[in-house]
């Protein structure tokens, strides 16, 4: 069975790039555009690992993880956050709140993210 991999990104390009990618790979993407829809997207299609941009319009990353870390009834899958923001403060932030890791996208080719996540979903 596919791995499901939710990709919660903003810019088009940029997240078709990675939904190309994923399926490729041989994973079930699924790719949403703001952190509101993937919050609803959580409960619907239950992804093994999600990949979280920090920058989003309105609710940004940390938002998106900070609103499951209210309800305790939601369980999330592991969390990458990948970003081009690079302030150690909300890398912090985003580990306290549970991201696996915090990857800087410049620094890191989609095959390398996509081997992270392996990483993730095997370990």
């Amino acid at each position: 069975m596919k791995k499901k991999i939710l990709i919660v990104e903003d810019e088009g390009m940029l997240g078709q790039m990675y939904y190309d990618k994923f399926t490729q790979s041989g994973f079930q993407a699924v790719l949403a555009k703001t952190a509101e829809e993937g919050i609803k997207l959580v409960s619907e299609i239950k992804p093994d690992l999600i990949l979280l941009d920090i920058l989003l319009p309105r609710l940004n990353g940390i938002g998106f993880m900070e609103w499951f870390k209210k309800d305790e009834q939601s369980l999330l899958p592991p969390i990458i956050a990948f970003s081009n923001y690079d302030d150690p403060e909300t890398k912090k932030q985003a580990v306290l709140l549970g991201a696996k890791e915090y990857l800087i996208k410049t620094n890191h080719t989609p095959q390398e993210i996509i081997d992270k996540v392996n990483f993730h979903l095997n370990n």
